[in-house]
This record gives C-alpha cells, structure tokens and sequence, in this order.
C-alpha cells in the first residue's frame, strides 16, 4: 500500500475557509475536518501516480490518475486487460458528524472494437462495516470517444461513515475490456490526451442522531 504525503497531495487544505452556508450548523466547519490518511494499491495506480487535491467548501475529492490504463489486442500481455486500484481516505472530523459519498463523476476515453465491451465499475464502503454500494457502466463497441460515468445514490442505499469516528473510506475501482484475448486492439482509460484517470467525489454531511 502507498502512503501519500498528505499535505503535498491536497496542497490547499490548511487554508480552507469554513463552509458558507444559510445555516452554518448544516456543516463542520473548513477548520474542524482534516484529511489524515491517504493509501492506494493496484495494477491501476502504481508508486508515483495518483494525486489529488480537496476542495475549499470541503464538498469535492478530485483524484488523478496517471497510469489508470486497460489495454487488449495481439502482443498485449492478458494481465492488461483489467487494471484496478483500491483506493483509502482517511477523514478526522467532529464527534456528532457524518459524510457519505453521494455522487462520483468517472471521465474517460475508450477505444472498443465491434464485438468488444469495455467496463468502469466502483465499489465503496467503510471499513468495519459490511456494507457497500456498486456501481457498472458498459460500453459496447464499435465505439471510439470520450465517456462520463456518474454514480448518484438515493438516501436508502448510501453508505455513511461510522457515527462520532474517524471513517476510512475505501474506493475500488476498475477498468476492463472482453474478451481478454482480444485480436482487434481495445483500450479504455480516462482522458484521451495524457491518460490520467480522473474521479471527483462529492461529499455530503448529516448530524448523528443522539
């Protein structure tokens, strides 16, 4: 697992300004919530290739990908053809508060040859807690162009963080192309231009209940 330095990867979190909202008790405050852990392991996110920053508002998680790529085709080694990353975010913030993952924008290029398919999926849950939510999108091809994959979960199926605790947040998230043994070549990443895979989570908050 590759430890990240937090205050160089969110560049901007020790000036973040309180929240503004109509009722300031809706929010913890900018000063009150504190990344203290970033972890990531995968095929799809070696050493050196992920970076991130926090949004001010404290609502909006932008992670960067650099190697986030799913290649098929002749000379191309089947290990290619699915590249994962598990991703961990470790957030302190005030006892008597909550944050769930509520939205997940997933931007990205695929390269898929008629016949072919190519999948984005993202699994998240808390640590300690059986819970999860998935989601997949699958492209069938031929298809050659830039893609979006949102994720929104209603209020019955999000999953929040422990009550009053710091919450590790795990994010798994994959690409993938069929078949593996491919002949015509497939590729599905994230950003056509320079290959970074890119993936903003929208935070929300909630009072625990007593």
């Amino acid at each position: 697992m590759q430890l990240v330095n937090i205050l160089a990867l969110f560049s901007g979190l020790a000036a973040a300004s309180p929240i503004i909202v109509d009722n300031l008790a809706d929010q913890p405050s900018g000063h009150d919530v504190q990344i203290i852990g970033l972890a990531f392991a995968g095929s799809g996110c070696p050493a050196g290739s992920v970076s991130g920053q926090l949004s001010s508002d404290l609502t909006t998680i932008t992670l960067l990908y650099a190697d986030f790529v799913a290649q098929a085709g002749n000379n191309i080694s089947p290990s290619n053809y699915r590249k994962n990353c598990q991703l961990n975010v470790k957030l302190k913030y005030p006892s008597g508060w909550q944050f769930s993952v509520f939205k997940a924008d997933y931007r990205g290029y695929a390269q898929i040859p008629t016949g072919d398919t190519g999948t984005c999926k993202a699994t998240y849950y808390f640590s300690g807690d059986s819970r999860q939510i998935s989601s997949t999108m699958t492209i069938t091809g031929p298809y050659d162009d830039n893609y979006i994959k949102t994720d929104q979960f209603g209020v019955e199926s999000t999953v929040w963080s422990p009550c009053g605790l710091e919450g590790l947040l795990n994010i798994n998230s994959e690409v993938r192309l069929s078949p593996m043994d491919a002949v015509k070549p497939a590729l599905m990443t994230v950003d056509s231009t320079d290959l970074r895979f890119q993936q903003v989570h929208y935070l929300q908050w909630q009072k625990c209940e007593e």
